[in-house]
């Protein structure tokens, strides 16, 4: 059976009746299916234009399900998305960044999924939507590990919703996303991290969220390196802030890639290297 419902109510009340395959860009869907017929029933969500774009509320930023990377590029967002942003032009390539959906890529949950550790440095939650009922979960806690997430069976991702930054007068936001990889593009990452910092007007860390993927079964907020970061100044000595004992959280694998040492290694240095890029913008030495 194959539903292509034209809206969200529509596309509920297919999920209450039976189990359905969710089908949205297909870039996740049908790689997954490579060499075997689809054998699910399939609900294609794709022309649910009421998912689709950004919407600023606000207090919160209201990202639609449907969503895709190239959206998210070309759309004009406050620098706590820069991060974000980044991360969207490093989504496979073009062509998948014109299908791919933001919902696709958290609820694949891959590990080395690109666009949740800037999500999660932001203290993103997800919107999921049933027929009974409307719930809001942190991302943090949506995904569960590899291709699990908290998502039920009659349950559909409707948007993310992410808080606005930097609501405070003279406050400001830098937001940052590095991966490594064997190559830039189409390609597995090895360490994935992301990082946002709110700053005061004297040029003290008020807020800040580091996230790193590709280190454990789901991408890991580093809270313990959060807490010491706050009240810190953002000079050029904040990334020796960051020391291996703040990657605990972190359970890298040794994997074709690379080893779980040199993971924990590069994740340790990409984040002082994402520290000392916002500490060197916009001229941090300034603050008095």
């Amino acid at each position: 059976m194959y539903l292509r419902p034209e809206s969200l109510d529509d596309a509920l009340a297919a999920l209450a009746a039976r189990p359905l395959a969710v089908l949205a860009g297909g870039t996740d869907f049908y790689p997954a299916r490579v060499g075997r017929p689809v054998d699910e029933d399939v609900l294609d969500v794709s022309g649910l234009s009421e998912l689709r774009g950004i919407r600023d509320e606000g207090y919160l930023f209201r990202i639609g399900a449907l969503t895709t990377w190239t959206d998210i590029v070309r759309a004009r967002l406050p620098p706590q998305f820069r991060g974000l942003q980044r991360a969207a032009r490093e989504v496979g390539g073009v062509q998948i960044q014109n299908v791919g959906t933001i919902a696709g890529n958290l609820c694949n949950a891959s590990p080395a999924a690109d666009g949740v550790p800037p999500l999660m440095s932001l203290g993103a939650q997800v919107e999921l939507r049933s027929t009974e009922a409307r719930r809001v979960v942190p991302l943090t806690d949506f995904v569960l590990g590899n291709r699990r997430t908290q998502c039920g069976a009659a349950e559909l991702v409707t948007a993310v919703l992410v808080p606005a930054w930097a609501t405070r007068g003279g406050h400001t936001v830098r937001s940052t996303f590095a991966k490594l990889g064997a190559r830039r593009y189409l390609v597995i990452s090895i360490v994935i991290v992301a990082a946002a910092l709110e700053i005061s007007p004297t040029g003290k860390i008020t807020r800040c969220g580091v996230a790193v993927g590709a280190c454990a079964p789901a991408a890991q907020r580093l809270t313990a390196l959060e807490k010491s970061l706050l009240g810190e100044r953002l000079t050029a000595e904040l990334p020796a802030r960051a020391e291996p004992s703040h990657l605990a959280a972190l359970a890298p694998i040794d994997d074709l890639r690379g080893t779980a040492e040199y993971r924990r290694e590069a994740a340790l240095e990409l984040i002082r290297r994402a520290l000392a890029e916002m500490a060197a913008e916009g001229g941090a030495g300034d603050w008095a």
